[in-house]
């Protein structure tokens, strides 16, 4: 009798742990398709950001870049495509801009920046593959609910990043810095790297809304296509 209750427990307990573990890695799944849908989004209204020069070109007058660098406005734009070009492309040359001189530590700071936007470009191929399986899962499965989670992650990012920024910007810039430069490579002199004149701070906050601007029509769009889908359902 002990020997076939203990078989019994034990089955029982063996039972349990595979439950718990399938559900675990059903958890994780679900946890990294959503992870990498988002992560999609964020990236590319990074990169759209990065690569909408109309921004730039319209903050040359908007911050009246040209009193304050003492560049024309072609100057202002060279340059500014280079850096652009610089840390978008794949290319192993030393940073050299067009018509400004710049610093060891200045040239380092650029190559910094170019080595981030390359792992992002690396974390959007796997975000998108990952979110292209997904959702080839999601539709054989008849499910739509992703759209909404990711949704509202999508609307609740832009205010959490809104709030610091609107709060005080100066600090978050500096704390933006810390976070993903070890040095201070990125507080130039202006004698030694003059592109400093040429990208005010006000410019970084500009770009910092449209990313904003763009996550959030991302999210309401997800909304949309959501609620579409959801009623296409239930007729």
């Amino acid at each position: 009798m002990n020997v076939l209750n203990g078989s019994i427990i034990n089955c029982f307990s063996v039972t349990f742990i595979i439950r718990n573990i399938k559900a675990f890695i059903k958890f994780l799944s679900k946890a990294v398709f959503i992870s990498s849908f988002i992560f999609s989004f964020l990236i590319l209204s990074v990169y759209f950001t990065l690569l909408f020069k109309p921004l730039y070109y319209m903050d040359i007058g908007i911050l009246n870049i040209e009193n304050s660098s003492g560049l024309n406005k072609n100057e202002l734009k060279s340059n500014y495509n280079y850096v652009i070009t610089y840390v978008t492309q794949n290319t192993n040359e030393e940073f050299n801009l067009p018509t400004l001189p710049s610093s060891i530590h200045g040239k380092i700071h650029f190559k910094e920046v170019k080595v981030i936007f390359d792992k992002l470009k690396i974390m959007l191929f796997f975000s998108i593959l990952l979110s292209i399986i997904g959702i080839l899962i999601n539709k054989k499965r008849k499910t739509i609910r992703y759209l909404l989670t990711s949704s509202i992650s999508l609307i609740v990012i832009p205010m959490l990043l809104l709030i610091p920024f609107l709060v005080n910007f100066d600090k978050s810039f500096t704390t933006f810095h810390h976070i993903f430069f070890n040095n201070n490579y990125w507080l130039f002199d202006i004698k030694s790297d003059p592109i400093i004149t040429i990208l005010p701070q006000s410019f970084f906050f500009h770009c910092a809304i449209l990313m904003i601007f763009l996550i959030t029509i991302c999210s309401i769009t997800l909304s949309f296509i959501y609620k579409k889908a959801k009623k296409s359902h239930s007729l």
